[in-house]
């Protein structure tokens, strides 16, 4: 965990539109969060970043003000992946183990394995975890302990673009930070919004962000899929503001304080007033019924959760999906988004927020806060899973750390 001396820990959301930081603090209760910071995203883009200068600074004001907040100095923090294009990649691999008792050492065999096909070089490995075994051909639930010729173990990999990252890298490091950990958004999200039981039986986490919509599949307790569309809450304000030839602030004040994705009954008698471009001094008005505004809003929410569809049943994880959505993120909170989502999806759709996390006010406990606060999860969940690192194997080199690892291994 990216915990200082004082034990705090610190999570960073970088996202299109905001960047979040989220200070806590560990006690006997779990979590408390602390320190919280939030600024503007500059120099972003679809998640990725297209002006180092500008990301840096706002990365340094949101950390800055968290660390105003709660008083601490924080130097490494847990970052939130939302650019590089994150996919999964499924890996199955077997070990022949001659009938001893399976161990941790057997595990870590298995980890050696893992590595990334030819045409995924350019790609970086996020996560990677075990969410199945198999002894001898028999699916089991943690091999560990039991007896048997082969073992098999399912590996899940993220992976992200590797130039996008290292880009994410150098801005945290400008702002006089080290990353501890790189959580994928969506994943972090799920941690944050979702309750046990969604996990267990499968649910769709979709992450509707400024520039991006992510997608985390869950089943069985593990993390079992993720996707992204460049598609996002910007595009809804841009074609507003296109459609409506209208200044792009004013179509963002109107999308958010006005703004459906489903018609009502009085929309055509609902008069609103719309400022043109270029017109600084306006001699008339420009009104127009609520219905047009809605008419724009519509088909971009439709379209966006239409490509989450098609990504779902191009990948094969809908069935494990199950009939269940949740929604997060800031687009998400627009009037009339959970009903699109249901009617497109054909699932039982909520919308979700943080969840379980102490110390958050309500400006920053909805939506657009659960990437954030599922960082601080992701810090705090228990390990008891194997988790696989292939970029960092770290094995007992000397007799001693040998000796160690046998007696942790069989007493």
């Amino acid at each position: 965990m990216a915990k200082t001396r004082n034990g705090v820990i610190a999570a960073l959301d970088i996202g299109t539109s905001k960047v979040v930081c989220f200070v806590a603090r560990v006690d006997g209760q779990g979590l408390r969060v602390v320190g919280i910071g939030q600024q503007p995203a500059l120099g972003m883009r679809s998640g990725n970043i297209v002006d180092m200068e500008a990301a840096t600074r706002a990365i340094s004001s949101a950390v800055s003000t968290a660390e105003e907040m709660c008083g601490e100095h924080v130097r490494e923090v847990i970052v939130g992946v939302s650019g590089g294009s994150p996919a999964s990649e499924k890996q199955q691999h077997e070990v022949v183990i001659g009938h001893h008792e399976i161990g941790e050492r057997d595990v870590r065999r298995v980890q050696q394995l893992i590595q990334l096909p030819a045409e995924t070089a350019d790609r970086d490995i996020i996560h990677s975890a075990a969410v199945g075994f198999s002894v001898d051909g028999s699916t089991v639930h943690d091999a560990r302990g039991m007896f048997g010729e082969r073992l098999g173990v399912d590996v899940h990999l993220v992976t992200a673009a590797s130039g996008a990252m290292r880009n994410l890298q150098v801005c945290v490091r400008r702002a006089h930070l080290e990353i501890s950990e790189r959580v994928v958004a969506s994943h972090a999200a799920g941690l944050s919004s979702l309750v046990s039981d969604e996990r267990d039986l499968g649910v769709t986490l979709i992450d509707m962000g400024g520039g991006t919509t992510s997608i985390a599949v869950f089943y069985e307790g593990h993390l079992m899929h993720v996707d992204s569309i460049p598609v996002g809450g910007e595009h809804v304000t841009k074609d507003i503001a296109r459609g409506l030839s209208t200044p792009v602030l004013h179509a963002e004040r109107m999308k958010t304080q006005i703004g459906r994705a489903v018609s009502r009954p009085n929309d055509e008698y609902d008069i609103i007033d719309v400022p043109l471009i270029g017109e600084e001094e306006r001699t008339r008005p420009n009104h127009i019924p609520r219905s047009i505004l809605v008419g724009i809003i519509r088909p971009r929410i439709e379209e966006t959760f239409e490509l989450v569809r098609n990504r779902l049943e191009a990948s094969g994880v809908d069935k494990l999906a199950g009939g269940r959505a949740v929604l997060v993120g800031g687009a998400c909170q627009l009037d009339g988004v959970p009903e699109v989502a249901a009617a497109v999806l054909n699932k039982k759709v909520r919308t979700g927020g943080p969840l379980r996390l102490a110390g958050l006010a309500d400006s920053t406990g909805g939506p657009a806060f659960s990437a954030a606060a599922g960082l601080l999860a992701f810090a705090q969940q228990n390990h008891a899973v194997a988790q696989f690192q292939p970029q960092s194997v770290d094995l007992p080199s000397s007799r001693i750390g040998r000796i160690g690892s046998w007696i942790r291994e069989n007493f």
